[in-house]
């Protein structure tokens, strides 16, 4: 250790302090006396490795316990590690810029080299409402990078095997100082696989990846909505070297209906019935998804427009119990050609309609005549 002042003390901090509070302090302290700012004083450059390496043990809740209970004799003798030399010195002014720049970097190259995972894949299918009421089994055919079967992903020609990159040490990642700041980019000598294959294999050249034509089943379940996405874990594109693959995501469409319309669960279609019909009361039957027929009564006198709800009638509940409901618009259709029988009973009607058949018709042109001083 190069001091045995209080830790706490040289950062400024209590005892107390949580995690944020002493990186806090610590930065403010590194920025004041890095060597870069102070024109190589010595007694800042002394005082820029003091809290360094106090921040260094405190950060790490481990060497922290260790500290507050033996303080620097836990550290001694090999009992710990600080900030001994100019490169570890460097290491922790750097985690500074790695907490502020971090994710805009890619991470830091403390963590070490994290394998590439192949891309994900998007596959559009169109199904039928039919499909999507009752479910649907089916296969698909996708074309993809897969992993290569003569090196099993690995990129080096069977038998041999990559080794660690010289240029990173194996992590990926290089750094460079460029004046008060370290940079990160992705390593020049083995563009960020952190390893060199001097023997590829001859079917994928090294990649790990070939492209394949591949036949996938499928499961629709009941329920699906348009747009509803379906995932396929790993069936994606592989990643290189025998990374992890990618998956493979489906988005449904679904077909328009002759009959039925949705919304979520519910469905609706409309019933046209003729004019008499309406006027007399009957029934319709409507032909329903499941393949049954839903019979609707229609009672004297029901006006185009009105709804008829049938409950449990519309689509099944997405991974769930039940079903929603089916609604039926009524619409009265009028004759456009009429037989002379016809017009003749119509007329017949007209001249003992007393007003009370339509009461809202009637009503209606009553208040409009007052109106207008009739």
């Amino acid at each position: 250790m190069t001091t045995d002042v209080d830790f706490y003390e040289l950062l400024g901090c209590s005892r107390d302090a949580d995690g944020a509070t002493i990186k806090s302090s610590y930065r403010k302290l590194a920025m004041k006396y890095h060597p870069d700012k102070n024109g190589g004083c010595k007694d800042a450059e002394a005082r820029f490795k003091a809290v360094s390496e106090a921040y260094e043990v405190l950060k790490d809740p481990q060497k922290r316990a260790a500290y507050d209970r033996f303080g620097h004799a836990a550290f001694r003798n090999g009992g710990g590690g600080g900030a001994g030399n100019g490169a570890q010195d460097f290491g922790a002014f750097s985690d500074i810029f790695e907490s502020m720049f971090g994710e805009f970097m890619g991470g830091g190259v403390r963590g070490g080299r994290s394998p590439r995972r192949g891309a994900d894949l998007r596959y559009d299918m169109e199904i039928t409402l039919e499909d999507a009421f009752h479910g649907k089994a089916t296969e698909i055919t996708v074309d993809v990078s897969a992993a290569c079967d003569g090196c099993q992903g690995s990129g080096s020609r069977p038998g041999t095997a990559a080794r660690p990159c010289q240029t990173c040490g194996g992590v990926g990642k290089v750094r460079a100082q460029q004046g008060f700041f370290v940079v990160e980019r992705t390593c020049p000598g083995c563009m960020g696989a952190g390893e060199t294959i001097s023997d590829p294999c001859p079917q994928c050249r090294g990649d790990g990846r070939v492209d394949k034509t591949k036949t996938l089943s499928v499961n629709v379940p009941p329920g699906v909505d348009d747009g509803t996405r379906i995932r396929l874990s790993g069936e994606g594109e592989a990643g290189p070297r025998g990374a992890p693959a990618g998956d493979l995501y489906i988005f449904l469409h679904v077909q328009r209906h002759p009959i039925f319309t949705r919304e979520g669960t519910t469905l609706f279609a409309r019933a046209p019935i003729s004019f008499t019909t309406a006027a007399l009361g009957g029934t319709i039957e409507l032909p329903c998804l499941d393949g049954s027929i839903e019979t609707i009564r229609v009672t004297p006198g029901t006006q185009g427009g009105r709804e008829v709800r049938h409950r449990g009638g519309g689509m099944p509940v997405l991974q769930g119990r039940g079903r929603g409901d089916l609604v039926v618009r009524i619409e009265v259709e009028m004759p456009r050609k009429l037989t002379a029988r016809q017009r003749e009973l119509l007329e017949a009607f007209r001249e003992t309609e007393t007003g009370e058949e339509c009461p809202e018709s009637t009503g209606f042109f009553a208040r409009m005549k007052s109106a207008l001083g009739g």
